[in-house]
């Protein structure tokens, strides 16, 4: 059984009655690290994340899962991770975001709208000796080659 989908299932199992915590990514890395990165719709807080290593942790010893020594590390997506899933599209609507595209072109603006086909971005556009605009960019999922929540220290 792979590791990563034992993982899983013992992950959802310990967050099961909390349906607003979701699972963004779980890797057995090379260098001995099993990384889980949670999040939530409002946020993860680290007593969330104790529990869930502990769950998994216990578990994995257990049944002897991992037969090599590893570090178990769970921990919710950094500030400057890019988005993967369309949930954390859905709680950063209303942020501003850069979006790289696949062929090349980027995007800056409020995140307005996101489904499972695409992202709608107000971006102001200037054009010379004209004020700035808003204009809405609707920006196609398999397009998107990364998106950032930027951050504003204003």
């Amino acid at each position: 059984m792979q590791v990563e989908k034992r993982v899983r299932e013992l992950v959802e199992e310990k967050i099961s009655d909390r349906p607003e915590l979701f699972i963004v990514n779980i890797t057995m890395l090379k260098n001995g690290i099993l990384s889980i990165l949670l999040d939530g719709d409002n946020g993860i807080s680290i007593e969330d994340c104790v529990a869930v290593s502990r769950h998994v942790g216990y578990h994995l010893e257990e049944e002897n899962v991992i037969e090599q020594a590893y570090r178990l590390e769970v921990s919710s997506p950094g500030i400057d991770s890019p988005l993967t899933m369309q949930r954390q599209y859905d709680k950063n609507i209303g942020r501003d975001v850069r979006v790289k595209l696949v062929n090349g072109d980027k995007k800056e603006g409020k995140l307005l709208a996101a489904s499972a086909s695409e992202i709608v971005v107000e971006e102001k556009v200037k054009e010379k000796g004209k004020k700035a605009e808003l204009k809405e960019a609707i920006l196609p999922i398999d397009q998107i080659k990364e998106t950032r929540v930027l951050i504003s220290f204003k």
